[in-house]
């Protein structure tokens, strides 16, 4: 587990500069920036958005007596999505995106269900319950 947080931690920032760099070669310094911070404003436009109507739905599925079990994985991509959204660049910003556009969310909730389900079988995550 170490290994690959290491790994990240080098890897990602060295992509993102390399993304940096590479764009701003392409479009122009200024209009990378321009760019990052437009995209920043929207991720965080996105995210108030998505959490609101999340957190919406998770209290009316709740008043109702329903488990939100959807709704809470939904929270989940846009908490992941909202903090992808902070890092500058470009590859975190798509990642971003991803988790939390409505209508790929869908495709990353399948993805955390299949990584949560091996893990739990693998014995990586165990789940108690009470009677």
């Amino acid at each position: 587990m170490f290994r690959w947080l290491l790994a990240l931690f080098i890897i990602v920032p060295a992509l993102e500069i390399w993304g940096l760099i590479a764009a701003g070669r392409w479009i122009g310094g200024w209009q990378t920036v321009v760019l990052i911070i437009v995209i920043a404003v929207l991720g965080a436009y996105f995210s108030k958005r998505e959490a609101t109507r999340v957190w919406n739905q998770a209290s009316r599925q709740l008043s109702r007596g329903e488990m939100p079990a959807g709704t809470i994985l939904d929270g989940l991509c846009v908490l992941v999505g909202g903090i992808m959204l902070l890092f500058p660049g470009f590859f975190t910003d798509i990642i971003g995106l991803f988790f939390l556009l409505p209508f790929t969310r869908p495709l990353a909730k399948r993805g955390i269900l299949y990584v949560l389900r091996k893990q739990i079988a693998k014995g990586g995550i165990r789940v108690f319950r009470r009677w």
